[in-house]
């Protein structure tokens, strides 16, 4: 039997101290719902945990008009849900954040765990990549910030060193006009991997043009990616069916899926078309005032 230590500190301060002296021995734990998963099957054998729910600036909700979002990394997703703020500035990540699992899961399940998890089928991340964020972390060296397209390296590796961990997404304050969707593919109903995820946001002039976009997506490579190009196309134009089929095109070209057992490479590069033409329209739809 391999022996764990168990750690549980209220203050910030004090989980980098105990993240710092042990280093990649040591696993920080939010809602679990991934690393007890890990640790029966023996992917990862830390001789440390270290339970950060208990720190409060982990588990904030903060929304200014300018300064943005600041979304703690332990945030649970029903709360994020539940939260009448989050529903109204950013449905689509709240969308994602209710796609994870049951109920049960989300009110363990966080945001930041989501991202930390590095899976290339996250709900969350191309949510999160879709509004710019960026990734506030910390560490033995201070702290740093990384735009959440960057964070994920590859199939359960991210960014973060030994000693360090996520605090906060930075999300920007939504322009005026400007609202995101989260759509995805799943072979059941509800409770599955996604076989394509799409996260995108709109920000139309009174015209309703497209003045700015993001469209990123998820489970059709080895990480999540941000379909620049797809977005490029958008700029000065109006969201008819030719630039939707434009951007769904450039969208499917920019992923390189695999076949699994969930789905081959040539049907998600079909949904990665289909997905993005329909979550941009309804991130238009939300901007424009014609969709809550």
């Amino acid at each position: 039997m391999h022996a764990i230590s168990f750690e549980s500190p209220n203050t910030l301060k004090e989980a980098l101290k105990v993240l710092a002296a042990h280093g990649d021995k040591a696993r920080p734990l939010c809602g679990g719902t991934d690393l007890i998963i890990q640790l029966r099957a023996g992917v990862r054998r830390p001789d440390h945990i270290v339970d950060i729910k208990k720190i409060k600036e982990l588990r904030e909700i903060k929304f200014d008009r300018k300064k943005g979002l600041r979304l703690g990394a332990a945030v649970r997703c029903i709360d994020i849900f539940e939260n009448a703020t989050m529903r109204k500035q950013y449905p689509g990540l709240t969308e994602a954040a209710h796609l994870i699992g049951s109920l049960q899961i989300q009110n363990r399940a966080s945001v930041g765990g989501n991202l930390c998890n590095g899976s290339p089928a996250a709900d969350t991340t191309p949510a999160l990549i879709a509004l710019g964020a960026r990734a506030r972390v910390a560490g033995p060296n201070g702290e740093r910030e990384i735009v959440v397209e960057d964070f994920v390296l590859s199939p359960g590796r991210t960014v973060l060193k030994p000693g360090e961990l996520l605090v906060q997404l930075l999300v920007p304050a939504p322009a005026a006009h400007s609202s995101d969707a989260y759509l995805r593919f799943i072979p059941r109903n509800e409770m599955d991997i996604a076989v394509v995820g799409v996260g995108a946001s709109v920000t139309l002039d009174r015209d309703e043009v497209v003045r700015a976009a993001r469209i990123a997506l998820g489970a059709v490579a080895a990480t999540p990616l941000l379909a620049e190009k797809a977005a490029a196309s958008l700029i000065g134009k109006k969201l008819d069916d030719a630039a939707l089929e434009t951007a769904g095109r450039l969208a499917s070209e920019k992923s390189s899926p695999i076949d699994d057992m969930r789905g081959t490479a040539e049907y998600r590069r079909h949904v990665t078309s289909v997905l993005t033409q329909r979550a941009l329209a309804l991130a238009a739809s939300r901007a424009s005032g014609k969709q809550g």
